[in-house]
C-alpha cells in the first residue's frame, strides 16, 4: 500500500540514534513527570521524537525530547503540524451533532435514508444503521481497512469504494447489540455530512470548527494532497515490523484518501487542546448533543481501560482517574489529546514514529505513562 500511497525516503537506524538526544521542555515550569517520560520515550523507547502541550486554565506548558528530523537534527516546536489519525472522528463527530442541534438530521436516522442504497449486501442493511450507531461504533458494519488486499486495488479510493469493499464482508454483529471500531462508520458520517449540507467535509470542519475557534495549523487535506502545510515534523514508520533492526521510512508525504473523515486530519499540540477544551467545556455543543457525544459505552478489543462516546473517549487511568478525549494513529504519526471532563486541564502528545521498545510494545504505553504523570496523585507513573 505505501509504495503507492507515500514517497518513501530510507533512513538508516544509524541516523536515528544520532538525532535521539533529549531536549529540555521549551517553555513553562514544573511538569517534570512528564518531561522524564519524554526523555525516556526516546532514550529507552528510541521514539525519533515526542512532544506534549498542557493547557490548565491560563497556563500553558511545551515540552519535547528527541527531533524533528533524523537528517537535521532539529528539534520538534510547538508549531509543528503533524497528521492526527483517528482525533479526526471527534471532529467529524462535532459537525454531525451540530447538524443534529440545527435539525437538518437527526442521529435516529438510517443510513438508508441518507445514503440510499449504499449499505447493502452480506448481511448489511443501511436501514437498519442509525447515524448514532455510526458515531458510536455499534453499527456492526465490517471494517474495510481489514481488507487492505482491496483497498490497495485503488490508489485514491473514493468514499463510496470504501464503503462498497467494507459490504462484500459480512456485518461484524447486529446493528446496536455489541461495540466495534470500524473506519467504515466514519467514512459514512462523512459521507451523510456532505449530503446533508451540499458542501464538502473539509469545509464543513472549517466553517464550523476550526475557522471559530481559530485552528490556523488544522484541515482536513484533499485526496490529492500529500503533503503537510506549514510547519512539521517528518514522521517515520517501521511499517509494523517487530524487528528492533527494521528499516525506517519517511512517510511524511501520505495519500491518506484510505483515511478521509476516519483518520486523514493535520493538527498541532496546540490546536488539539483548544479544541478538546472547547469541546469537553461545552463551547461546541448544546446541552442536548453535549450528553449523546459524552454516554459512553464500554470497548471490546481496544485500548484497556476505555469506554467510547459518539467520536470520543473516557480512559481510567491504572491510578483510577479518569480522563476524557481521542487519540489517533497513522503511519509515523501517533497522538493523544485528553483532559478532564470539564476541559479545564488537557494534555496533547505526540510521536512522530509508529513503534517503541523497551518498557513499551508501541506509543500508546508511553502516553498512558504521560497521562499518568499528569493525571494521577503524586504525578508518577508505572514506569517512572
Amino acid at each position: 500500500m505505501l509504495t503507492r500511497t507515500a514517497r518513501l525516503l530510507l533512513i538508516t537506524g544509524a541516523m536515528v540514534a544520532a538525532g535521539a538526544m533529549p531536549h529540555a521542555a521549551s517553555a513553562g515550569p514544573g511538569h517534570a513527570g512528564v518531561q522524564r517520560v519524554l526523555d525516556r520515550a526516546v532514550t529507552e523507547g528510541g521514539v525519533p521524537g515526542i512532544l506534549a502541550e498542557i493547557r490548565d486554565g491560563r497556563q500553558r506548558w511545551y515540552g519535547t525530547a528527541g527531533v524533528a528530523d533524523t537528517a537535521t537534527g532539529r528539534e520538534r516546536r510547538p508549531q509543528d503540524r503533524f497528521r492526527i489519525g483517528s482525533t479526526t472522528k471527534a471532529f467529524v463527530a462535532t459537525v454531525i451533532l451540530r447538524l443534529a442541534a440545527e435539525g437538518r438530521l437527526d442521529l435516529d436516522d438510517t443510513v438508508e435514508k441518507w445514503l440510499p442504497g449504499l449499505v447493502r449486501g452480506n448481511g448489511h442493511d443501511g436501514a437498519a444503521v442509525t447515524l448514532r450507531q455510526l458515531l458510536g461504533n455499534t453499527s456492526g458494519i465490517y471494517d474495510y481497512l481489514q481488507d487492505q488486499a482491496a483497498v490497495n486495488q485503488h490508489e485514491y479510493p473514493t468514499p463510496e469504494q470504501l464503503v462498497r469493499i467494507a459490504v462484500t464482508h459480512p456485518p461484524v454483529f447486529r446493528p446496536g447489540t455489541s461495540w466495534g471500531y470500524s473506519q467504515t462508520n466514519y467514512v459514512l458520517a462523512g459521507m451523510v455530512v456532505e449530503r446533508a449540507t451540499g458542501r464538502t467535509l473539509a469545509d464543513e470542519i472549517a466553517r464550523r470548527i476550526t475557522g471559530p475557534l481559530g485552528l490556523s495549523g488544522t484541515y482536513l487535506p484533499r485526496a490529492d494532497d500529500l503533503t503537510i502545510r506549514g510547519p512539521h515534523s517528518l514522521h517515520y514508520t517501521r511499517l509494523n515490523s517487530p524487528d528492533p533492526d527494521a528499516k525506517i521510512y519517511d512517510v511524511t508525504e501520505l495519500n491518506t484518501s484510505p483515511f478521509w473523515a476516519a483518520g486523514g486530519m493535520i493538527s498541532t499540540a496546540g490546536d488539539l487542546n483548544r479544541f478538546f477544551r472547547a469541546l469537553l467545556g461545552g463551547r461546541l455543543l448544546p446541552p442536548a448533543q453535549q450528553r449523546e457525544m459524552f454516554t459512553t459505552v464500554p470497548t471490546k478489543d481496544w485500548i484497556p481501560g476505555t469506554a467510547y462516546g459518539l467520536g470520543v473517549s473516557s480512559m481510567k487511568l491504572p491510578c483510577g482517574t479518569t480522563v476524557w478525549g481521542m487519540g489517533g494513529a497513522i503511519f509515523g504519526s501517533w497522538s493523544y489529546t485528553y483532559g478532564t471532563r470539564d476541559g479545564s486541564r488537557v494534555l496533547a502528545t505526540n510521536v512522530n514514529g509508529d513503534w517503541a521498545r523497551g518498557p513499551w510494545k508501541d506509543p500508546l504505553g508511553i502516553f498512558t505513562d504521560v497521562l499518568e504523570a499528569e493525571f494521577c496523585p503524586g504525578g508518577a507513573s508505572r514506569r517512572s
